[in-house]
């Protein structure tokens, strides 16, 4: 059975225009998803001491997927502002991952040991996961990479060539440079390179050819993890098609995205990445 793992960030994303705050977070929001989709998940990351840590980790321990290997601190959780337009998230600052910046992960030989059971490790650009990537990578793991739309020039020369499967938020940029950028992700040792565009659809590339992938359009209620549900519905199900169902790399591909898409649609209809919403007092 295929297992993944989310390695970095947690946060809880406060809306505040209704004053309640839900779980989320890049690596959280690529384990809970997985799990929905019927994959065995787990999350490693950082938890601080207050209030808002408290409802992640309840939220997390009600959907039964495993953090026993994460760190506990003294201190704030991640956490961040947010506000609605239109069914699109709005960010309005945050407190960048609390505890996670500040104290690190600081795995053990036990946890590295337990990442590399799995599957693939799947981690992100606000996971402060970098030192912990790369000897994950030497250790032979498969390792997945959101860069988001927020990279930059040295995180793609850092991290490009230990990452198997890169992703990233594209909307920004024209076709061109989108393009360019796959191709180098590809150069650089990516087995798959996947760009999403938001309601322009995403675009994939496995260094022989490029796919696209259109959008499923709703009527959006909320738009947070949209894009954390389509790559996470795509990699688990990749992964499952190409080594459990011994699907060719094509006809895994093109299947994959087309459940990508429709999973991510759905999200796109459930308040916050997933729910578990609860007021909070300023």
């Amino acid at each position: 059975m295929i297992s993944v793992v989310g390695l970095g960030d947690n946060v809880v994303d406060k809306y505040e225009h209704i004053k309640t705050m839900y779980p989320g977070g890049n690596a959280l929001n690529f384990a809970v998803f997985a799990k929905k989709i019927g994959i065995k998940s787990a999350f490693l990351g950082a938890f601080g001491s207050d209030a808002e840590a408290a409802h992640v980790v309840d939220s997390i321990k009600k959907l039964e997927i495993d953090i026993s290997h994460s760190k506990f601190y003294k201190g704030e959780n991640g956490c961040a502002r947010v506000t609605l337009k239109d069914g699109d998230r709005v960010f309005l600052g945050s407190n960048r991952c609390g505890v996670l910046r500040t104290c690190g992960l600081n795995l053990s030989e036990e946890d590295f040991n337990y990442l590399k059971e799995f599957n693939l490790v799947h981690s992100g650009l606000y996971g402060f996961s970098e030192i912990e990537l790369k000897k994950l990578k030497d250790m032979k793991a498969s390792i997945s990479y959101d860069f988001s739309e927020d990279y930059t020039e040295e995180k793609l020369e850092e991290l490009l060539p230990i990452v198997d499967y890169a992703f990233f938020s594209c909307s920004n940029l024209k076709i061109d440079n989108m393009l360019n950028l796959m191709i180098r992700a590809i150069e650089n040792g990516c087995k798959l390179v996947l760009c999403t565009r938001g309601s322009e659809g995403a675009y994939l590339y496995d260094g022989k050819r490029f796919y696209r992938q259109e959008p499923k359009l709703v009527d959006a209620i909320d738009t947070m993890a949209a894009g954390d549900s389509f790559i996470t519905c795509f990699m688990v199900n990749y992964l499952k098609k190409t080594k459990e169902d011994n699907i060719n790399q094509e006809i895994a591909i093109k299947e994959s995205l087309d459940l990508a898409a429709d999973f991510a649609s759905k999200q796109c209809l459930v308040d916050g990445s997933f729910g578990f919403g609860k007021k909070y007092i300023l």
